[in-house]
């Protein structure tokens, strides 16, 4: 059976999806201004909820538009230069 989309349903997924990807935008600026930093120091700079940071960490991964390296037990965030 397929399962039908309300307007308000989707008005919903479409305010989250714009959320990330402002977020996306103040994350790469946070990169762009200060460098690389752990993934707990950019969720405590941009002053967003973790898991928001975290999704947009993760759009911007998929755009390559950053790198996220292991280093000792951290995970450390930095911009792919063109």
């Amino acid at each position: 059976m397929a399962t039908v989309r309300s307007d308000t349903n989707s008005s919903q997924v479409s305010f989250v999806v714009n959320q990330i990807g402002d977020t996306a935008g103040v994350v790469w600026h946070t990169l762009h201004d200060q460098g690389p930093m752990s993934l707990a120091k950019l969720v405590r700079t941009v002053s967003a909820p973790r898991d928001l940071v975290h999704q947009a960490v993760g759009w911007l991964a998929r755009e390559e538009k950053v790198r996220i390296d292991e280093v000792r037990r951290s995970r450390v965030v930095s911009l792919i230069e063109d």
